[in-house]
């Protein structure tokens, strides 16, 4: 079973320095329907204009991934962790007990992201942070793995039984997942056009997927290449 949650139908805030589109409900967006799929809490697609940011504000008990589309974003927080991040770029920070952090685009350019919750398997766990470079080469006609349980294949860490692929999938190009029993998976499309198992997705729209056992994903968008990320969920 597949079930779309179209990009129009996303809720939507535009700030000036920040335009963020929300699959789920997030700060003054509230949806009942739309509250989260599994372990995922939010997805939010970001432009961040060029000197704006995100102030400090603390988060806990919350696995924050970010992935950076395009540009760069910087990124400061209470463990004296300070990093600045680019396209293809992701960053994970565990909330934990409790961070404060604040995020800056520094640059001259806007910058595009998704920026991912992911509720933890457990409350109270010590916060930490870690960052990883993805390249392009690495995510083109395959899925590469960027966020697991046990930080497998180089990807980073997450307190949660979830593993989260990126893809640059070619136009006319196939990549198939098999399903575990009992698993659940989410698609965000950031660019391109994809057909899932005989769903067709267009750019910013997402997926939930239960009750299937295999994925099979092509790109349908000519000569475009569509970009994604698969979450694996239990």
């Amino acid at each position: 079973m597949i079930r779309i949650r179209p990009a129009a139908a996303r809720g939507h805030a535009n700030h000036g320095w920040l335009d963020t589109n929300f699959s789920f409900s997030f700060a003054n967006y509230y949806d009942p329907k739309h509250m989260g799929f599994r372990a995922l809490r939010v997805i939010n697609e970001d432009w961040v204009s060029a000197g704006k940011g995100f102030g400090a504000h603390p988060h806990n008990d919350m696995e924050i991934i970010t992935y950076i589309i395009e540009g760069e974003l910087s990124h400061r927080d209470s463990t004296g962790t300070e990093a600045t991040i680019k396209q293809d770029d992701v960053q994970r920070m565990s909330a934990g007990t409790g961070v404060v952090h604040s995020e800056y685009n520094h640059s001259d350019k806007p910058v595009h992201l998704l920026q991912i919750w992911i509720m933890p398997e457990a409350d109270g766990l010590q916060p930490s942070y870690e960052d990883r470079t993805f390249p392009r080469a690495e995510k083109l006609n395959r899925l590469r793995l960027i966020a697991s349980h046990d930080g497998r294949d180089g990807s980073t860490r997450i307190n949660q039984d979830a593993s989260v692929y990126a893809s640059l999938l070619e136009g006319g190009q196939t990549l198939g997942l098999d399903l575990q029993p009992g698993r659940h998976a989410w698609v965000q499309l950031a660019a391109g056009e994809l057909d899932v198992n005989g769903t067709r997705l267009a750019k910013g729209d997402g997926a939930a997927i239960s009750d299937e056992s295999k994925l099979t994903l092509t790109s349908v968008g000519g000569d475009g290449t569509a970009e994604f990320l698969l979450f694996d969920l239990n």
